[in-house]
Formats: C-alpha cells, structure tokens, sequence
C-alpha cells in the first residue's frame, strides 16, 4: 500500500474551509474593552478548489476574516475576495491556474491575482492586495468585492502587499515589481485624497522579488535583495528563481518624492527581508528595522549550498548615513520572529515599541506568541499562546484618546490544534505577559493566514 504524501499547506489548519458565514453575538471569555470599536480583518490563501500541480502557500484565493467589536458585542464574517480569477474559476468549478511552483502559463496571462495577502485602508476605502496585480476594493463591514482599484485608470505597474500610509501627511507611498522586463520596479505617491499622483521607475540589474519596503519622513526605501529571476538559468535547467549568495544586498535610499536619479545604494551582505518593522531618520543616518533572513528558498528549491540559518528571519537594525555613505548593520535579538508590527500612527518615525510573531520549533510557518520589543533599551516580553495553540500577526488597535505609544491591544486569530477551535485574541500592549483580556470564540475554523489591519469604528 503507497501513501500519499498530504501538502502540509492542505492539511490540518493550513488547509482551506469552504463556508462563508456571517454570526452575531459570538461568546466572549474574559471582556472586550468598552472603547474597543471596530473592525479587525485578516487576509490569507484559501483555494476555492483542489489546487492542479504543486502547490504553495501564497497560491490560495484570498479569504477575508474579520471581527467587527462594538460595546463589548462581536460578530464574525468570512468571505472570498473575488477577483477575475476566482469568477473564472467559480464558473468552471474547478481549478485552471497552478501556482508560483509551477511554470508560468502564459497562455492564460501568466499567475493569477489572489487578492490574498494583506489590506490597506486609505482614503476611507480597504483595499485586499497581492503583489502580482492590482488592489481590490472591499466594502465594509460587509467584506463583499467592490472591484478591482486602478486609480480611475491611472495605476500602471503592479502594486505592493505592503503600501505604507503616513500618518502626518496622510499620503500612501507603494512600488510594484516585474520580473520579466524592465522596469523592473516602479514607484508611486497617492495623495492623502486617494489621486495617484505619479509613478516613476526605478533602475534595477535584474528582476527580483521585491515583497516590502519602508517610509521615513522625508524617504523612502527599497531593497534589491539577491531572490533574483533569471529566465536565462531555466534554459539551463536550473530554477528560474534563486536565491544568489554572491549577490550583495542593496539598500535604495531616494527623497519621497524623488526619482531615479537621486536615489543612493547601500551595500551589505547577502540577506532577505520579507517584511520590515519600520524606519526613521536620525540626524545623518536612515535606520531601517526589519526581520532578516541570511538567505531563503522560500521559492526555489536551490540546496546547492546549504545554509543552516535560511528561512530563518531575525530582528535587524541598518544604518544608513547619507554622509558618508556607510553601512552598519547589527542583529537586535537571536530569536526567530516574523510579521513585525508597529503603532501605525508612527510610520516612519522613530518607534520606542515594536511587535513581532515568535516562531514555534517546527519546519512550518507556526507562530507561539507574541514578542513586544523596547526598542530603546533592547529588552523584549513574550506573551505564549499556550501548549498547541498557534496565531497570526499581531496587529496593534491603539486605544482612542492614547497618549502612551503602547497604549491599546494587539490582536490575532489564534488556532488551538488541540480542540482545533479559532479564536480572535485581545491581548493589553503595555501588559502583555498577562491573559489576553479577551478571547472571542470564533464559530467556524479560521486557516492560518497573512496580514491584518485594523480599522477604528470613526
């Protein structure tokens, strides 16, 4: 008898639901906050069908979960992003796109858009985005698929999972990347009244996944890091996506509204940063923060030269100073973490606090608590999800009327495998060793996923 070996991303509490529910009144152990009010949402893969071929993780259509909290009162609803792909394939009830691991099925235009991996809110409209296409407007709190966003037309290049929204100026600054033919990276300001302003590009040697970026106040900054696309090495045999160890990082450091001719590069050894935590500026220096991974193979399958610390990701300090063009680069904690969080009412300025997802022992993505790191005096708390159960980014809701940087709550979905129940956790920011404050039981399982925002009821 031949077993069949289970895609771990099919299985368990990666694998997709297929319900969409709406439930009010959901039970509550512990108490929301009175002046908690609004809406908590989270993005992630959920193959609408069987997937054909391999599949990976960032393959699924996006499903959007949220709970929306009022006067200690939540209710939970779950629905598909509905892109043109999903359509297309709702119709033929079935699977037509295989995935990233996959060749590129150009007869179809290429890899689907899943909408599937984090949401923006800007200019009073929640965006679902995935890097591979444009953004999708959902409507709240319904979370129902308005279309997809092009800025009235004006939006040319892809666009970011990971926009960045200046809480002064109220601008939302993002890139989009291509692969496959220069430019291989453009850049764009929206106005703090949702008008795509402009979009610029940016010269880089070759195609590379380029997943995130930061802001400071007056910069903004791009990595073009060694995951390399190189149609070239697939005639060869070897994987079009690699990761190249001999490749430097480099550090794009332009004025925000700024263009390619005055961008500056930094130099540093071979990493990947899927996700940054923030940046700033301090006096000549610009310091980025970020969760490092000295290399990955995330998307390709090259083991020529194991790396014992790939896939790894761990909070990193750089700094950048414009003076005299140096790099200093140092690793801020050994643990390994990922998803990092801030205030967002502090994008791009010097942060005290910082949150990011520990990762669980185990060769699956799988988070077991929560760190919040000083900044300032490098000291970290952990708050542990407890024995089997595992969560998501932690996302943070500052309470109205803060003064305190950490003064609200982090929340996540958090799975416990033992009872294989979901739950939306409300943890105290400046407590977070404690119980969470809440747990509210969610009535239908709810898949690890990606990115979440939150937005306030106002």
């Amino acid at each position: 008898m031949t077993t069949v070996a289970v895609n771990p991303y099919l299985d368990r509490n990666f694998a997709p639901i297929r319900k969409e529910i709406t439930t009010d009144k959901l039970p509550v152990m512990g108490e929301l906050p009175p002046d908690l009010s609004g809406m908590f949402v989270r993005n992630g893969p959920n193959p609408q069908w069987p997937p054909i071929g391999e599949y990976h993780w960032f393959d699924g259509d996006g499903m959007l979960h949220g709970v929306q909290i009022s006067n200690g009162v939540a209710t939970y609803r779950n629905r598909y992003v509905q892109t043109a792909g999903w359509k297309k394939e709702r119709e033929a009830g079935k699977a037509i796109w295989t995935g990233l691991l996959e060749p590129v099925q150009m007869d179809i235009g290429g890899y689907k858009n899943t909408g599937n991996t984090a949401l923006v809110w800007h200019d009073g409209q929640m965006l679902a985005l995935n890097e591979g296409g444009s953004p999708h407007a959902i409507k709240l709190p319904e979370l129902d698929t308005i279309g997809e966003y092009t800025y009235n037309g004006k939006l040319i290049s892809k666009f970011t999972a990971h926009p960045k929204v200046d809480p002064v100026t109220g601008e939302m600054i993002f890139f989009g990347y291509s692969f496959v033919a220069p430019p291989y990276l453009q850049y764009s300001v929206v106005s703090a009244e949702g008008e795509l302003l402009w979009t610029v590009p940016i010269d880089l040697p070759i195609g590379v996944m380029m997943h995130d970026f930061a802001i400071t106040e007056n910069y903004t900054i791009f990595m073009d890091l060694p995951l390399t696309f190189n149609p070239q090495r697939a005639q060869r045999g070897e994987p079009v996506m690699m990761f190249e160890r001999d490749r430097p990082s480099r550090f794009g450091i332009l004025p925000r509204h700024g263009n390619n001719s005055n961008i500056r590069w930094f130099e540093s050894p071979a990493c990947y940063v899927f996700h940054t935590l923030n940046a700033y500026e301090e006096k000549d220096e610009v310091v980025l923060i970020a969760c490092r991974m000295s290399s990955t193979s995330v998307l390709s399958s090259n083991n020529s030269q194991p790396d014992p610390d790939a896939d790894i990701p761990r909070l990193y300090r750089w700094r950048f100073n414009l003076k005299t063009g140096t790099v200093r680069e140092e690793m801020l904690d050994d643990v390994a973490s990922e998803f990092p969080r801030i205030n967002e009412n502090l994008v791009g300025r010097q942060t005290r606090y910082g949150y990011t997802n520990k990762m669980a022992n185990n060769p699956l993505p799988l988070f077991e608590g929560i760190i919040k790191y000083d900044l300032n005096s490098g000291k970290s708390q952990i708050h542990e999800y407890g024995e089997g159960r595992y969560g998501g980014e932690a996302v943070f809701a500052p309470r109205p009327g803060a003064t305190a940087e950490d003064d609200g709550w982090l929340m996540t979905f958090v799975q416990d495998e033992n009872s294989n129940t979901s739950e939306l956790v409300v943890v105290n920011a400046q407590d977070v060793t404690a119980e969470p404050v809440a747990r509210v039981i969610i009535p239908q399982r709810v898949p690890y996923g990606f990115h979440g925002t939150w937005i306030a009821q106002e």
